[in-house]
């Protein structure tokens, strides 16, 4: 996953508390940077989020896969699935990525996005409301927004809501949360694609989607940025 001029490495997260594995893709130069939440049970190593971040990358957008979960909540999650749905928990982590990010020399004053899917887009979506300054933009990929609904009419960050028009019940889910979202946004479906994109040629284009929506939004914010890199994160709780 990297582009010619692009340096990937390992690297620990320091997030709420605790250590997180992550893997940190920075072209040179960098328009933004993309932080993934992955979805239900899933890890950094899910091939759906590494192939939307090779898009992105080969696109000049820095990216970290992280995991939310540390080895041994991971552990617990398989036998008893309650750690992925525990969306105040994977949002403390998000925020704490974010805060992460922020602090690195390497990253420091590139605006960020979140893409989030399944479960990790409502982590996605509460982040983003409790860090409006660094979020310049969200993508939902066949997410549960209505699991943050509290979070939606606090988010600042213009979002996309990628949905397959065959997760009938998703889609139906993402269609009122956008309705409850006070910032930009646009709800894309694409066609023939169930939940988690594995038509053909669906997951190709929901990355094109998201790809285009991070370079438009991620550019707009960057001169902000740059003129004011040490301004403090703003925290909604």
């Amino acid at each position: 996953m990297s582009s010619s001029n692009a340096a990937e490495r390992e690297v620990i997260v320091c997030s709420a508390g605790v250590e997180l594995a992550g893997s940190l893709t920075h072209p040179d130069p960098a328009a933004g940077l993309v932080l993934f939440a992955h979805g239900s049970g899933s890890s950094r190593f899910s091939s759906r989020n590494r192939y939307v971040a090779s898009m992105l990358v080969e696109a000049q957008l820095a990216t970290l896969l992280f995991d939310l979960l540390t080895s041994a909540e991971e552990r617990i999650d398989e036998l008893d699935r309650s750690l992925r749905f525990d969306i105040p928990l994977l949002r403390r982590r998000l925020i704490g990525a974010i805060d992460w990010a922020g602090s690195q020399p390497e990253l420091k004053g590139l605006p960020i996005g979140l893409f989030g899917a399944s479960t990790g887009a409502a982590a996605a979506i509460a982040a983003a409301a409790a860090r409006p300054d660094p979020v310049a933009a969200v993508v939902s990929r066949g997410g549960r927004p209505d699991l943050a609904a509290e979070a939606l009419p606090l988010v600042r960050s213009p979002t996309l809501f990628l949905v397959g028009a065959q997760d009938i019940e998703v889609l139906q889910l993402n269609r009122q949360a956008a309705a409850r979202l006070i910032a930009p946004h646009a709800l894309q479906v694409v066609p023939g694609a169930t939940h988690l994109f594995e038509e053909p040629g669906t997951l190709e284009q929901a990355a094109q989607l998201a790809r285009d929506w991070f370079l438009r939004h991620l550019s707009e914010a960057r001169p902000r940025m740059i003129a004011d890199p040490s301004r403090p994160p703003s925290s909604h709780g």
